[in-house]
């Protein structure tokens, strides 16, 4: 297995692909090219229909995946506000590739069962195939569509990201070896010699203590252990310096433990979600998540610091539980609200994976929305940084 990867910030998208495609074939050092992932700033729509012809003149073999991006990520480089094409080539030998794409109408319906969605994808649950999802998030339901697979193949991960660079409907490309589309999504599924791993970091740190969910109704908690809601946030917001106050009061969030047999919890536990309505009448809460009885949650805040802190944790939990692991290339799919706007440079979240897990070619895009799993269960994120890190199953014969 393979990778190389490439990114380029001139204005001429078709000098931009060629640059790309050279030093991507370059990286690949003779091994040909069997998936190719392309994403592409709106700086370059007018010419999004081109994309693909362009890429598939230097790759006439491979599978093309990408869509349109508010920012581009190329050989562990990030370009915001600027002309962008990134670029990612992998030789996959002993990996079966399959392709889909298709319209929020063809979505199987909720009650349909797991055969349905294996007919859509056109691989059987029991290749435990790994996705790459490319949803538009104007035409498509992610929400949906990342619950049907989980329901389909529970034992797959699903990771991704919502394309970017457009505001209305019909503004955001999607490509694949067909061409360009304006709506649904593409996709991928690997199975075969293939192991991609996820890293899922939502940018928040922990205030408080863990608490139990001893009261609720869909997603609004009443009750935390003995107490009210509002009255541990108080709590918490009376006991906080200025800095913790500040963030209570503009980035409050709460993350929820999806992994029942967990009883201790570190970064990459909690599904974060948003606080986004209070009642001081009786002290509840209402938060952006459907709860339930018996669940364990803990307030959290999130700024620059918190971000770059959790990512730093998330990245070393990886580590030491794949000790011996050495992926051949990543793919990152980080929320549009992160980068240079939140953390005041560039290359903040490719520098720290990097550094931490090794250096590789890293690909990927700003999203509108992040696909990954926390807790064994596959979710639609923001704020957050979401990496896919492939590697073969079998070590390559000597």
């Amino acid at each position: 297995m393979r990778w190389s990867s490439a990114v380029s910030d001139v204005s001429s998208l078709t000098q931009a692909i060629d640059d790309t495609t050279e030093r991507v074939e370059i990286g690949l050092d003779g091994a040909s090219a069997d998936l190719v992932f392309a994403f592409i700033s709106s700086h370059h729509a007018p010419s999004y229909y081109s994309v693909v012809e362009l890429v598939r003149s230097r790759f006439p073999g491979a599978v093309v995946l990408g869509c349109s991006a508010g920012g581009v990520i190329g050989a562990g480089h990030e370009v915001e506000d600027a002309p962008g094409v990134a670029l990612t080539a992998a030789s996959l030998p002993g990996v079966v590739i399959t392709p889909f794409e298709f319209e929020n109408e063809e979505l199987p319906s909720p009650d349909a069962p797991p055969s349905a969605w294996e007919a859509l994808i056109g691989v059987p649950a029991s290749d435990r195939p790994s996705f790459v999802l490319l949803p538009d998030p104007f035409t498509l339901r992610a929400d949906e569509l990342v619950a049907g697979l989980d329901y389909a193949y529970p034992d797959s991960v699903k990771i991704g990201g919502l394309a970017s660079g457009g505001t209305v409907t019909g503004a955001n490309a999607l490509f694949s070896t067909r061409g360009a589309r304006r709506s649904g999504t593409v996709g991928v599924a690997l199975s075969g010699n293939v192991v991609v791993d996820s890293v899922v970091a939502q940018g928040c740190r922990p205030i408080g203590e863990p608490m139990v969910i001893t009261g609720c109704r869909d997603n609004v908690i009443t009750q935390l252990g003995t107490e009210r809601p509002l009255d541990v946030l108080r709590t918490l917001f009376d006991r906080g310096d200025d800095r913790e106050r500040r963030l209570i009061r503009r980035s409050l969030q709460i993350g929820v433990v999806m992994d029942p047999l967990r009883e201790k919890y570190e970064a990459g536990d909690f599904l974060i979600r948003n606080v986004i309505g209070a009642d001081g009448d009786d002290g509840a809460l209402a938060v952006g998540e459907h709860v339930r009885e018996g669940q364990v949650v803990q307030f959290h805040v999130r700024d620059a610091i918190s971000a770059s802190d959790d990512l730093g944790a998330t990245l070393l939990r990886y580590t030491s539980e794949h000790p011996d692991v050495a992926p051949s290339g990543a793919l990152l799919f980080s929320c549009l609200g992160r980068g240079e706007r939140l953390f005041g440079r560039v290359d903040h979240d490719t520098d720290m994976f990097q550094s931490v897990v090794g250096s590789m070619p890293v690909t990927g895009f700003f999203c509108n929305g992040e696909i990954g799993p926390v807790g064994g269960s596959t979710f639609l994120h923001g704020y957050t940084s979401s990496f896919a890190l492939f590697r073969p199953k079998e070590p390559a014969a000597v």
